[in-house]
């Protein structure tokens, strides 16, 4: 994902004030450690989301408060028309457990 010039600490601020509901959404798609890293110099973002076993986030755009989310977000980002954040996968090239 990128942030706008100048909206990293305003990103982190909402996020620090994150809404219960959609604590709640994360937590029923089996969502259990949640970060988001940013690269100050580029103001690129990574998001790494771990899930309970047999759990999807599939349903997570389609809820009402993800979009909301998103609208309140869409300031800060690059985001497609539907407000949700333009983003770019990775291809894993390392993993070790």
């Amino acid at each position: 994902m990128q942030l706008k010039p100048g909206a990293a600490a305003e990103y982190q601020r909402r996020h620090a004030d994150i809404w219960p509901a959609l604590s709640a959404a994360l937590h029923e798609a089996g969502i259990r450690d949640y970060s988001i890293f940013l690269d100050e110099a580029s103001g690129r973002l990574f998001a790494v989301q771990k899930r309970l076993p047999g759990y999807t986030a599939a349903v997570l755009p389609t809820l009402p408060v993800v979009q909301r989310w998103w609208a309140y977000m869409a300031d800060l980002m690059d985001t497609n028309p539907d407000h949700s954040p333009v983003v770019q996968e990775l291809r894993r090239v390392f993993h070790a457990d």
